[in-house]
Protein backbone atom coordinates (compact mmCIF):
# COMPACT_ATOMS: atom_id res chain seq x y z
CA UNK A 1 0.00 0.00 0.00
CA UNK A 2 1.32 3.43 -1.00
CA UNK A 3 0.12 6.48 0.92
CA UNK A 4 0.96 9.77 -0.76
CA UNK A 5 1.23 12.80 1.49
CA UNK A 6 2.49 16.38 1.35
CA UNK A 7 6.20 16.42 2.32
CA UNK A 8 6.02 19.89 3.89
CA UNK A 9 2.59 19.68 5.51
CA UNK A 10 1.57 16.01 5.76
CA UNK A 11 -2.17 15.42 6.05
CA UNK A 12 -3.08 14.33 9.58
CA UNK A 13 -5.44 11.60 8.34
CA UNK A 14 -2.55 10.00 6.42
CA UNK A 15 -0.26 10.15 9.44
CA UNK A 16 -2.94 8.63 11.69
CA UNK A 17 -3.53 5.85 9.18
CA UNK A 18 0.17 4.92 9.09
CA UNK A 19 0.51 5.19 12.89
CA UNK A 20 -2.42 2.78 13.23
CA UNK A 21 -0.67 0.35 10.87
CA UNK A 22 2.59 0.63 12.86
CA UNK A 23 0.70 -0.03 16.10
CA UNK A 24 -0.63 -3.22 14.50
CA UNK A 25 2.87 -4.48 13.66
CA UNK A 26 3.37 -3.03 10.17
CA UNK A 27 6.76 -2.63 8.50
CA UNK A 28 6.85 0.69 6.66
CA UNK A 29 9.05 2.50 4.19
CA UNK A 30 9.23 6.21 4.92
CA UNK A 31 11.14 9.36 3.95
CA UNK A 32 13.85 10.78 6.22
CA UNK A 33 16.32 13.63 5.82
CA UNK A 34 18.93 11.12 4.61
CA UNK A 35 16.84 9.10 2.15
CA UNK A 36 13.99 6.60 2.29
CA UNK A 37 14.28 4.09 5.11
CA UNK A 38 12.57 0.96 6.40
CA UNK A 39 11.19 0.79 9.91
CA UNK A 40 8.70 -0.38 12.49
CA UNK A 41 7.91 0.18 16.15
CA UNK A 42 10.96 -0.85 18.24
CA UNK A 43 8.56 -2.68 20.58
CA UNK A 44 7.19 -4.97 17.84
CA UNK A 45 9.35 -8.16 17.84
CA UNK A 46 7.44 -9.72 14.93
CA UNK A 47 7.96 -6.65 12.73
CA UNK A 48 11.65 -6.46 13.72
CA UNK A 49 12.13 -10.10 12.68
CA UNK A 50 10.50 -9.28 9.33
CA UNK A 51 13.00 -6.43 8.77
CA UNK A 52 15.93 -8.69 9.75
CA UNK A 53 14.79 -11.20 7.10
CA UNK A 54 14.22 -8.45 4.54
CA UNK A 55 17.70 -7.02 5.10
CA UNK A 56 19.33 -10.48 5.46
CA UNK A 57 20.93 -8.96 8.51
CA UNK A 58 22.73 -10.80 11.33
CA UNK A 59 20.40 -11.06 14.34
CA UNK A 60 23.13 -9.69 16.65
CA UNK A 61 23.66 -6.53 14.56
CA UNK A 62 21.47 -3.83 16.17
CA UNK A 63 19.44 -1.22 14.31
CA UNK A 64 19.53 2.50 14.93
CA UNK A 65 16.22 4.16 15.68
CA UNK A 66 14.44 7.48 15.36
CA UNK A 67 13.16 9.56 18.28
CA UNK A 68 10.92 12.62 18.13
CA UNK A 69 12.97 14.97 20.32
CA UNK A 70 15.52 15.30 23.14
CA UNK A 71 12.96 14.44 25.81
CA UNK A 72 12.19 11.26 23.90
CA UNK A 73 15.91 10.43 23.65
CA UNK A 74 16.34 10.68 27.43
CA UNK A 75 13.88 7.79 27.86
CA UNK A 76 16.02 5.47 25.75
CA UNK A 77 19.58 6.70 26.38
CA UNK A 78 21.70 8.02 29.23
CA UNK A 79 22.66 11.55 28.21
CA UNK A 80 25.50 13.37 29.99
CA UNK A 81 25.46 17.15 30.36
CA UNK A 82 28.09 17.49 27.60
CA UNK A 83 26.16 15.18 25.28
CA UNK A 84 22.92 17.05 26.02
CA UNK A 85 24.45 20.38 24.97
CA UNK A 86 25.72 18.88 21.71
CA UNK A 87 22.40 17.20 20.97
CA UNK A 88 20.46 20.38 21.69
CA UNK A 89 22.64 22.40 19.30
CA UNK A 90 22.58 19.92 16.42
CA UNK A 91 19.16 18.24 16.48
CA UNK A 92 16.98 17.72 14.61
CA UNK A 93 19.45 16.94 11.85
CA UNK A 94 21.22 14.28 9.77
CA UNK A 95 23.15 12.65 12.61
CA UNK A 96 23.18 9.27 14.34
CA UNK A 97 24.38 9.55 17.93
CA UNK A 98 25.79 6.56 19.78
CA UNK A 99 24.79 6.71 23.45
CA UNK A 100 24.50 4.30 26.42
CA UNK A 101 21.07 2.69 26.23
CA UNK A 102 18.53 2.50 29.05
CA UNK A 103 16.72 -0.65 30.18
CA UNK A 104 13.69 0.51 28.21
CA UNK A 105 15.39 -0.38 24.91
CA UNK A 106 14.73 -3.94 23.66
CA UNK A 107 17.89 -6.10 23.63
CA UNK A 108 17.73 -6.52 19.86
CA UNK A 109 18.33 -2.75 19.54
CA UNK A 110 21.49 -2.60 21.69
CA UNK A 111 25.13 -3.58 21.12
CA UNK A 112 27.12 -5.87 23.42
CA UNK A 113 28.38 -2.67 25.04
CA UNK A 114 24.73 -1.69 25.76
CA UNK A 115 24.91 1.29 23.39
CA UNK A 116 22.25 2.51 20.98
CA UNK A 117 22.27 4.56 17.77
CA UNK A 118 19.65 7.32 17.90
CA UNK A 119 18.46 9.85 15.34
CA UNK A 120 16.14 12.87 15.51
CA UNK A 121 15.38 13.50 11.83
CA UNK A 122 14.85 16.81 10.10
CA UNK A 123 11.95 15.57 7.98
CA UNK A 124 8.38 16.71 8.57
CA UNK A 125 6.67 13.44 7.59
CA UNK A 126 9.04 11.40 9.73
CA UNK A 127 8.68 13.69 12.74
CA UNK A 128 4.88 13.68 12.40
CA UNK A 129 4.91 9.87 12.50
CA UNK A 130 7.13 9.83 15.58
CA UNK A 131 4.98 12.40 17.35
CA UNK A 132 1.80 10.49 16.53
CA UNK A 133 3.23 7.11 17.52
CA UNK A 134 4.82 8.28 20.77
CA UNK A 135 7.60 5.69 20.58
CA UNK A 136 10.72 5.23 18.43
CA UNK A 137 10.84 3.74 14.94
CA UNK A 138 13.65 1.59 13.56
CA UNK A 139 15.73 3.32 10.92
CA UNK A 140 17.54 1.19 8.34
CA UNK A 141 18.32 1.60 4.67
CA UNK A 142 16.51 -0.06 1.79
CA UNK A 143 18.46 -3.18 0.70
CA UNK A 144 19.89 -2.90 -2.82
CA UNK A 145 22.45 -4.87 -4.82
CA UNK A 146 25.99 -3.47 -4.96
CA UNK A 147 25.50 -2.27 -8.54
CA UNK A 148 22.05 -0.74 -7.92
CA UNK A 149 21.51 2.87 -6.88
CA UNK A 150 19.26 3.35 -3.83
CA UNK A 151 15.70 4.31 -4.81
CA UNK A 152 14.69 7.96 -4.50
CA UNK A 153 10.94 7.69 -5.19
CA UNK A 154 8.03 5.60 -3.94
CA UNK A 155 7.30 3.82 -7.25
CA UNK A 156 10.94 2.64 -7.42
CA UNK A 157 10.68 1.34 -3.85
CA UNK A 158 7.45 -0.51 -4.68
CA UNK A 159 9.11 -2.26 -7.64
CA UNK A 160 12.23 -3.08 -5.63
CA UNK A 161 10.57 -4.40 -2.47
CA UNK A 162 7.66 -6.13 -4.22
CA UNK A 163 5.17 -6.22 -1.31
CA UNK A 164 7.80 -7.06 1.32
CA UNK A 165 6.73 -4.02 3.38
CA UNK A 166 3.19 -3.20 4.47
CA UNK A 167 3.11 0.55 3.78
CA UNK A 168 5.17 2.91 1.61
CA UNK A 169 4.81 6.61 2.38
CA UNK A 170 5.26 8.66 -0.77
CA UNK A 171 6.78 11.95 0.35
CA UNK A 172 8.21 12.89 -3.04
CA UNK A 173 11.79 12.31 -4.20
CA UNK A 174 14.42 12.01 -1.45
CA UNK A 175 18.07 11.59 -2.41
CA UNK A 176 20.14 9.28 -0.19
CA UNK A 177 22.94 10.89 1.80
CA UNK A 178 23.92 8.90 4.94
CA UNK A 179 23.91 10.53 8.36
CA UNK A 180 27.09 11.44 10.18
CA UNK A 181 27.69 9.04 13.08
CA UNK A 182 28.98 10.52 16.34
CA UNK A 183 29.91 8.49 19.43
CA UNK A 184 29.01 10.37 22.62
CA UNK A 185 29.72 7.56 25.09
CA UNK A 186 33.19 8.82 26.06
CA UNK A 187 34.57 11.99 27.60
CA UNK A 188 34.78 13.67 24.19
CA UNK A 189 32.88 13.10 20.91
CA UNK A 190 34.28 10.58 18.42
CA UNK A 191 33.37 10.89 14.73
CA UNK A 192 32.68 7.36 13.46
CA UNK A 193 31.39 8.35 10.01
CA UNK A 194 31.37 11.64 8.17
CA UNK A 195 28.10 12.00 6.28
CA UNK A 196 25.48 14.63 5.55
CA UNK A 197 25.68 16.28 8.99
CA UNK A 198 28.48 18.81 9.55
CA UNK A 199 31.01 17.12 11.85
CA UNK A 200 32.97 20.28 12.75
CA UNK A 201 31.01 20.86 16.00
CA UNK A 202 32.34 17.48 17.22
CA UNK A 203 36.04 17.90 16.42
Amino acid sequence: MIIETNPDNPQLRHIRRVVDQINHGAVICYPTDTGYGIGCNIFSPKAIKKIIRLKKRPVNKPFSFMCYDLKNISQYAHVSNTAYRLLKKNLPGPYTFVLPGTKLVPKVMTTKQKTVGIRVPENTICRSLLEGLGSPIINTSIPVDDDTAPPTEAYQIEMLLNNRVDVIIDGGPVYPDPSSVIDLTGDSPEILREGKGDVNPFR
